[in-house]
């Protein structure tokens, strides 16, 4: 008994058993009400097992259900039996395992209620997936060799090389097939009218084999839920395409989704078309004129950094002492001032610092004591980290700069002993 908010729904009798207990193999048969309609929302079964599994839920099996199982690249459905959450829903053997979050008692019978958003959703995802796909093997002849409707977007590996170009003309193609609401047929075939069949599989079938049919769009095995005509998946928007083991892996995203997605997207435009004083139409335009003045601004940046840091050092006298200088320069700048000290002669070994976070960045440099080694020891007394060759090197200093300078002297004197 269900329903799909079409009729009414009668209710079912049933005998209650002790919690445990299990009907006979024949009471077990499961009907999978999923098969005869995926727009099954509520049904009433009677409970033919309930045990114990990991992680604080109960594993439930029923007389009937139209709760679908993960499985062919689409999630498990979600919703209640009764008073009882169903987390998960998974395949075990011919078994279906409803995962809930309380037990149910063996022989009652509940009412299961589908979670339809989440259904819905699964429904527009897989038939939009049907839809690319097949407009992808009509044109170019590639498999499906991989499909995963994850919580962010739909992905789908194809064994075969796509321009960027062609991903488009195919989204645009898979949407006029949605325009066209073309049905979406459900067949099972006899195994003499299967050998007959041209269809997509992506591996060998027993048993009874359930085909999809879109008309001039599609043909192919799959056990998954769909939508009845492709009006109601409403839209494929592509994301993004990637090269993957060989072929490519097009991510996207279908109906409601794909609404809600685009819905965002506008409204970054339209604050970016605001804070860029920019048309919509004109913002990447916008963007990259403010890209080469950034990249122009940051060259003449450097420039100038580069001169005061030429300018300091000249102002050091040259010295076969040690020295320590403590500057606010990034750690580019700060390893070209080093290095700039160092070739001027102004001290026998040099560390340059500059303040970062609770601690300081640091290099080391000289041309006449090892540098990897010094460093090491200084690293060993400020808590430090980093290394580098034997003339230059370079890293952090946990500690304070009275601290970091008494070490570097103390470890200076010993070094030039």
């Amino acid at each position: 008994v269900y329903n799909t908010d079409k009729s009414e729904r009668p209710e079912r009798a049933g005998k209650r058993m002790p919690p445990g207990r299990k009907n006979s193999s024949k009471e077990r048969d499961m009907k999978r009400l999923y098969y005869d309609s995926s727009y099954i929302k509520t049904f009433t079964a009677a409970v033919t097992g309930c045990r114990e599994g990991k992680k604080g839920l109960w594993e439930v099996t029923l007389d009937q259900t139209a709760f679908f199982p993960e499985g062919g690249g689409q999630p498990y459905d979600t919703g209640t039996l009764g008073e009882a959450r169903v987390k998960e829903v998974h395949e075990r053997g011919e078994e279906v395992i409803h995962y809930t979050d309380r037990p149910l008692t063996v022989g009652e019978t509940v009412e299961g209620a589908i979670d339809w958003d989440r259904r819905f959703d699964n429904m527009q995802g897989h038939s939009g997936e049907h839809i690319i796909t097949g407009c992808i093997h009509r044109r170019f002849g590639y498999d499906n060799v991989g499909f995963h409707m994850g919580s962010e977007e739909i992905t789908i590996d194809f064994n075969g090389m796509i321009t960027g170009e062609e991903l488009d003309e195919m989204e645009a193609e898979a949407n006029e097939a949605i325009y066209r609401n073309l049905p979406v047929q459900i067949l099972t075939p006899t195994p003499e009218e299967l050998k007959d069949m041209e269809y997509r599989s992506k591996k060998e079938l027993t048993g009874q084999v359930r085909i999809t049919v879109i008309p001039g769009v599609d043909v192919c095995a799959c056990c998954g839920t769909h939508v009845e005509h492709t009006g109601e998946v409403g839209l494929i928007k592509v994301l993004g395409m990637i090269h993957y083991k060989g072929g490519v892996r097009i991510s996207l995203l279908c109906g409601r989704r794909a609404l809600e997605y685009c819905v965002r997207r506008q409204k970054q435009v339209a604050a970016l078309s605001a804070l860029l004083a920019a048309k919509q139409d004109e913002v990447t335009e916008a963007v990259q004129r403010l890209k080469g003045e950034k990249e122009r601004l940051e060259g003449e940046l450097s420039r100038l950094r580069q001169a005061e840091a030429e300018r300091k050092a000249a102002a050091l006298p040259e010295s076969r002492e040690p020295l320590a200088v403590f500057e606010d320069m990034e750690p580019v700048q700060l390893r070209k001032y080093c290095n700039l000290l160092c070739e001027g002669k102004k001290g026998e070994i040099v560390l340059a610092c500059a303040g970062k976070g609770d601690g300081y960045q640091y290099v080391l440099a000289s041309p006449a004591h090892d540098m990897r080694a010094f460093s090491k020891k200084m690293n060993g007394l400020l808590n430090g980290r980093g290394g580098g060759s034997s003339q230059m090197a370079q890293g952090t200093f946990q500690a304070g700069e009275e601290e970091i300078r008494s070490a570097f002297f103390q470890c200076a004197e010993e070094e030039v002993k």
